[in-house]
C-alpha cells in the first residue's frame, strides 16, 4: 500500500513470513490495527511456475552461473533455480561479511510477501519436552523458559490451520500431531521402516510436511506435482501469503506495506518504549516513518537481531533490547545433510515396477527420529544431543546399466530401488557464535550489515561420524545391497537455513534478551516472535515450533493491550 508513511497503527509488526503472518492474522482478527511491513513484493497465482516444464526457459534451467551474477549465495539454496531466482535478495546489494577462516552461508533470504514460506521444505514438527529443558538433562546451556504443555495448545491450533501430513507413532522424542490422512510409504520405505524397528528399535515415519490432503479452507489437496519451491496455485502447501497474511488483510484492520525495508525501532527517549519503525522503501530508496503503540519483528532471526542492533542509541549503545549482551550470541544452524548412507534394494525390483519418466511426485520424505540421549536412554558418552534422518526411497531406471544398442535400452528399463538417509544435528547454543554490525559496509538502501562469526564446535564434529555409521547401520538392517556410507566434516553453517537464536528467551533479564512470551525484558511493547528467541536448537526443523510460540505470544501480546498494560 502506498501513503502509510506517517500513520500510527496499533502494533507494526514486521515481516509476513511463517511468524509475521500468523502475528497479523491473530491481531487483526481480534480488531487491532496492524501495519505489517514487508521487505518483499506480493505475489500471484500467476507468479507461481510449478506446472511449468523447463524447456519453456530461456536457459531451461541449465546456467546456474546466470543466476550467480547476482545471487551468488541465494543459488546455493536448493529453492532458488531459474523458475523463481527473481523472489531472492541480491547478493550484490544487499551483502553481508564474514571474518576470513569463518565462513557462514547466508541463503533464503527472500523479497517477496510470505518469505521464506514461498519456498520451504515444508518438514514440520513438534518439539518435545526434553528438547525445550536440555539443560537439566545434560548441563549444558540454559533451559527454555518454558515446556512443551505450555506450547501443546498452539501446536494443535497451528496443525489444524496449516495441515500437515503425518503418522502418530507414539515416540516421546518427536510428539505426535493433529495430522491429515498420510500421503503414504513406498514399498521399500515400508520394509526400512519395519526392519529398523525390529532389529534396532529405532523409528522411521512419513515426512510430517505441511501438505494437505483434504480439501481445508478453500484449498486443494495435494496433487503430487513435485516442485513446491516455485510455488502452487492450488494452494496445497503452506504459504503465509495466501493463508495467514490473507486472513489479516480480509478482516480490513490489517495494511501490508511491501517494500519496505526495515532499518531500526524508533524509541522514544523519555519512556524508553518503541515507539515505531524506520524503513527504507524499496522501490524510491526514501527513508520513511510509521508508528504505533507495540512493535513486533519477525523479519528472521538474524534479519530481527540487525534491526535491533541498527536501533541502538544513547540510552543503548550496544544495540536495542541488550542490557544482557546476549544480542546477536548463541546463533545456532542445524547441522545440515553432514552424513548419511545409500543402498539398493534389488529384491523390491522387479517388471511390475516400472519407473515412470513423470509420474506422480510426493513432495515429502521419510524422517528417522532421534535415538541417540533420549529420555530414558543410555548418554552418549561422545556427545551431547542428537540428530535425525530425512531422506526417502526411490525406483528409478538402471542409469548405469552395461552393454549398448537393444541390450541397454532393455536393462535400462529395469528398475533400481534404492533408499538414501541424510542426517540433521543439533547445534549447542555458543556465545562464541555471533553477529555484529559491519561498521564499513552498507546495503543498496544505506543500511549497515551484519558481520556473521559462526563456526560448528567440537560436539557438532563429533556427531558427523556417528551419523553416517549409524545411518550405514539402517540400510544393512533393512536388506540393503551395495550400502554407501558418506560423511562431510566441514560442513559450512548456514546450508541449514535453520537460525536461531540471536536474541534467545530466558528467565533472567542479565543473561537473555526475551521472557517466554518472547518480549523484551528492557522494552515492554517490543517483541520479536522468530526464531530468534530460540533458546536451544533442538534437531528437527524449526518452523512449526516458530508458529506456534507467535501464536502464543500474539495471545499474550492482545491480553496485556486488553488490560491497558501496552
Amino acid at each position: 500500500m502506498q501513503g502509510a508513511a506517517g500513520r500510527t497503527f496499533d502494533v507494526i509488526v514486521v515481516g509476513s513470513g511463517a511468524s509475521g503472518g500468523w502475528a497479523a492474522k491473530r491481531l487483526a482478527e481480534a480488531g487491532v490495527k496492524v501495519g505489517l511491513l514487508d521487505a518483499g513484493r506480493a505475489l500471484t497465482d500467476a507468479d507461481y511456475k510449478e506446472h511449468q516444464p523447463a524447456f519453456e526457459l530461456k536457459y531451461r534451467n541449465n546456467a546456474p552461473e546466470a543466476i550467480r551474477r547476482t545471487r551468488p549465495v541465494q543459488k546455493d539454496c536448493y529453492a532458488c533455480s531459474e523458475w523463481n531466482y527473481d523472489w531472492f535478495r541480491n547478493d550484490l546489494a544487499e551483502p553481508y561479511t564474514t571474518p576470513a577462516g569463518k565462513p557462514f552461508s547466508w541463503q533464503g533470504r527472500m523479497q517477496v510477501i510470505g518469505g521464506r514460506t514461498n519456498v520451504w521444505g515444508r518438514q514440520s514438527y513438534r518439539f518435545s519436552d526434553q528438547d525445550f529443558k536440555g539443560a537439566s538433562y545434560d548441563g549444558f546451556g540454559e533451559d527454555w523458559p518454558l515446556g512443551y504443555d505450555d506450547v501443546a495448545p498452539y501446536y494443535d491450533l497451528v496443525e489444524d490451520y496449516v495441515g500437515i501430513t503425518g503418522m502418530a507413532e507414539g515416540v516421546y522424542e518427536l510428539p505426535d500431531g493433529r495430522f491429515h490422512p498420510p500421503m503414504g510409504l513406498r514399498c521399500v520405505e515400508r520394509q526400512f521402516k519395519t526392519r529398523v524397528k525390529q532389529k534396532l528399535g529405532w523409528t522411521m515415519t512419513l515426512g510430517r510436511s505441511a501438505n494437505i490432503t483434504k480439501p481445508l479452507n478453500g484449498r486443494a489437496p495435494c496433487h503430487y506435482c513435485g516442485p513446491c519451491e516455485r510455488g502452487c496455485m492450488t494452494h496445497s502447501y503452506f504459504n503465509s501469503a495466501f493463508t495467514t497474511v490473507a486472513d489479516a488483510l480480509k478482516t480490513g484492520s490489517c495494511t501490508l506495506v511491501p517494500n519496505a525495508m526495515a532499518y531500526k525501532v524508533l524509541m522514544d527517549p523519555v519512556k524508553h518504549r518503541a515507539r515505531g519503525v524506520l524503513y527504507v522503501d524499496r522501490v524510491t530508496r526514501e527513508p520513511k516513518e510509521v508508528y504505533a503503540r507495540a512493535v513486533v519483528l519477525c523479519a528472521q532471526a538474524l534479519e530481527s537481531a540487525r534491526i535491533l542492533l541498527n536501533s541502538g542509541g544513547e540510552q543503548d549503545p550496544n544495540g536495542l533490547a541488550n542490557s544482557s549482551g546476549a544480542l546477536g550470541h548463541y546463533l545456532m544452524d542445524h547441522l545440515w545433510v553432514a552424513g548419511g548412507a545409500s543402498g539398493e534394494f534389488p529384491d523390491l525390483a522387479s517388471r511390475d515396477q516400472k519407473p515412470t519418466v513423470d509420474g506422480p511426485h510426493r513432495p515429502d520424505g521419510i524422517y528417522v527420529i532421534r535415538f541417540r540421549n533420549t529420555k530414558d536412554g543410555p548418554k552418549d558418552k561422545r556427545f551431547l544431543r542428537g540428530y535425525g534422518f530425512q531422506g526417502g526411497g526411490s525406483s528409478s531406471f538402471n542409469w548405469n546399466a552395461p552393454g549398448f544398442g537393444a541390450e541397454f535400452k532393455k536393462s535400462l528399463l529395469d528398475p533400481v530401488v534404492s533408499m538414501g538417509l541424510a542426517g540433521f544435528g543439533e547445534c549447542l547454543p555458543y556465545y562464541e557464535n555471533y553477529v555484529e554490525i559491519d561498521p564499513n559496509v552498507v546495503d543498496a538502501f544505506g543500511i549497515p550489515v551484519l558481520k556473521i562469526h559462526m563456526a560448528f564446535g567440537e560436539n557438532e564434529k563429533k556427531i558427523i561420524p556417528d551419523m553416517m555409521e549409524s545411518a550405514a547401520e539402517m540400510m544393512s538392517a533393512a536388506g540393503a545391497k551395495n550400502i554407501r556410507p558418506w560423511m562431510v566434516m566441514d560442513r559450512i553453517p548456514g546450508y541449514g537455513i535453520h537460525e536461531m537464536g540471536v536474541a534467545r528467551m530466558g528467565k533472567d533479564p542479565k543473561t537473555s534478551v526475551l521472557n517466554q512470551f518472547q518480549q523484551a525484558h528492557d522494552v515492554p511493547n517490543l517483541f520479536l516472535m522468530d526464531a530468534a528467541s530460540f533458546t536451544s536448537g533442538a534437531c528437527q526443523n524449526p518452523t512449526l515450533t516458530i508458529m506456534a510460540l507467535a501464536v502464543r505470544s500474539t495471545d499474550y501480546l492482545l491480553g496485556e493491550m486488553k488490560k491497558g498494560s501496552l
